[in-house]
Parts: C-alpha cells; sequence; structure tokens
C-alpha cells in the first residue's frame, strides 16, 4: 500500500533543494532560510490538491521571491557599511547543495558567488538553475514567465559575465589543507617576501566587516601590497585579541569547496577567509568577519569533527 504524503512532508522533502537553491540566488543563509520559509506559507495557503507539479510550483514562487529580494538588496547594499560579500559556508553545510558536477561546486564556490553579484536579479536567477540544478530552458522560462528564447539570451550572457572573471582551480580537501598551511606558514613568518610567491602578481585581498569589525573598504591589489597587510593582520597583538574575546585559533578547512581559514575563539567562528587559487598561485583573500554572516557556520563548526591542533593562536 503506497504511503500518501502530507502536505507538510511534500514541502519538507523539498526543503534542501528549495534553500540550496535560494543560498546561491542571495549569498546570505538567513535570507534563503526567510525565503523558504515565506515559500512554505504560501504553500500552505494554496490549494494543494490543485497544483500538478508542487517542485515546479515551490521552485517558481522561491525564484521569484528570490528576485524581490535581490532588487531591493540592490538599494539595501548602497548603505552597506563597507564591502558587501557573500556569507561562507563551510564543508558539509547542506545549503551548499548538490556537488556531483564541476558545474554545480563551480556555481556555489566563492568566487562565483562573488561574480554573481555583478549579474541583474534575472540573469542570476538563470545561471543558478540551469547551471547548479540542470533545470531545462523550457523549465526556466516557466518559472521566470518569459519566453524560452529570452532565457537562453539570459543563460548565455550570464555565464559569458561570469567566465570573464578569473577561473578558480579545483582542488580535493587534501590540497586545499596543503594550501591554507602553506599560506598560513607564510602570513604568520613576519616577511612580506614567503607571501608574496604564493600570490599572483595581481593578487587582491578585501574583507566584509558590516560595520561591526573594521575591514577596509577598498581592496588591498597587489601582490606586495597584499603581502603586506596580511603581514600586520596576523601578528599577534593584546588588542586583537581583546577585540573577539580571546586568541583566535587558525585551523584549515574549506568553505564553500575552496581552501579557506577559519578563525575560532571558544568555538566561535569569528572569521573564514577564503582563498581563491589558479594554477598561478592565490588570486584573492576575502575575509568575511561581519558576526552576522557567521552564525550559522559556528553551528557548522559546532557539528564538525575537528579533533586537530590549530595550524596557529593569534
Amino acid at each position: 500500500m503506497a504511503l500518501i504524503m502530507s502536505d507538510v512532508d511534500r514541502f519538507e522533502a523539498a526543503r534542501p533543494r528549495l534553500e540550496a537553491i535560494a543560498y546561491r540566488l542571495l549569498g546570505s543563509s538567513g535570507d534563503a532560510e526567510d525565503a523558504v520559509q515565506e515559500t512554505y506559507l504560501r504553500w500552505q495557503a494554496a490549494d494543494a490538491d490543485r497544483i500538478d507539479v508542487p517542485e515546479a510550483w515551490l521552485t517558481k514562487v522561491l525564484t521569484n521571491l528570490c528576485l524581490n529580494q535581490l532588487t531591493s538588496a540592490r538599494a539595501r547594499r548602497e548603505t552597506y557599511v563597507g564591502r558587501w560579500l557573500p556569507e561562507p559556508l563551510l564543508a558539509g553545510d547542506t545549503m551548499l547543495g548538490p556537488a556531483d558536477t564541476a558545474e554545480q561546486r563551480e556555481s556555489v564556490s566563492y568566487a562565483v558567488l562573488v561574480l554573481l553579484e555583478r549579474l541583474s536579479p534575472k540573469e542570476r536567477a538563470v545561471y543558478v538553475l540551469r547551471e547548479a540544478f540542470d533545470y531545462p530552458h523550457r523549465e526556466i522560462a516557466e518559472i521566470l514567465d518569459i519566453t524560452e528564447a529570452a532565457g537562453q539570451q539570459i543563460y548565455h550572457r550570464a555565464k559569458k559575465h561570469v567566465a570573464e572573471g578569473r577561473a578558480r582551480t579545483e582542488v580535493d580537501e587534501a590540497a586545499a589543507r596543503r594550501i591554507v598551511e602553506e599560506f598560513l606558514a607564510a602570513a604568520t613568518s613576519g616577511r612580506t617576501e614567503p607571501l608574496v610567491r604564493l600570490l599572483t602578481q595581481d593578487a587582491v585581498s578585501v574583507g566584509d566587516g558590516g560595520g561591526k569589525v573594521p575591514a577596509r573598504a577598498k581592496a588591498f591589489e597587489g601582490a606586495l601590497a597584499v603581502a603586506t597587510f596580511l603581514r600586520g593582520l596576523f601578528k599577534p597583538s593584546d588588542a586583537k585579541r581583546k577585540y573577539v574575546g580571546g586568541a583566535p585559533a587558525m585551523y584549515a578547512t574549506t568553505a564553500n569547496g575552496g581552501p579557506a581559514v577559519v578563525a575560532v575563539v571558544d568555538g566561535r567562528v569569528v572569521g573564514i577567509s577564503c582563498l581563491e587559487v589558479t594554477e598561478d598561485g592565490i588570486v584573492a583573500v576575502r575575509s568575511q568577519v561581519n558576526p552576522d554572516k557567521l552564525l550559522r557556520a559556528t553551528e557548522r563548526w559546532a557539528a564538525m569533527d575537528h579533533d586537530e591542533e590549530p595550524l596557529y593562536v593569534l
């Protein structure tokens, strides 16, 4: 005898996919959760028996909620203090979504999430639905209420914009750890030369403090400028320890599938630096230190197996 799923069960079965779509579209776990919750409220209010394909209906409602939020977010970010960066997610977070193909892994990489900020909301939606979730152009057109031909044009335009950004080098977990170990060893050496050797000549470093933690709005550009900044950033000081409530312990991990340094104080994640790596070296160091964007990472960190000693204590 076949089991009949309740409306709540049907939604919960779709929740992981909806959260993964929303995170890629919005770059924030909190905003993604809010969008999924609003989708659930609309699902509850709808006559589910009259919905032929619940998955398609839910995806359409969620995507259009995210589009509205992206449009308003652009205005909000004009008043954001400092540089706005996406929220990084640590390895194993279900909101990262599918990672079976290179396209899926690339679509949620931190570098690509940053590049997606350059796209229009509709370009971002088409790109995410196609690249990360392999939706056919016909279904994407139905979700966005556009023609299939228009959807294909938007997709090719979006993909071109993303491709114009520097393509990262995909690395496995072991390679990611080696990269972080080398990076931290160089950053804590007290000298700029080891860092310069790891960085590309056009490397950049940028941080997001959200006005709550000091972070320079303007990016550091060029290997020497980035190395000089990082040397100072990783220099221990009583002032830094007082500011974050203790001595940050630095660990090697992965965030959004790429190498990352996570700084932890008493179980609380106080910073995540995502390293964008190419064949020529580290091309970008993007640090998220806004505490509002580290809450989920702290929850994930507590659930992870990380018995190893920290690589460095600031």
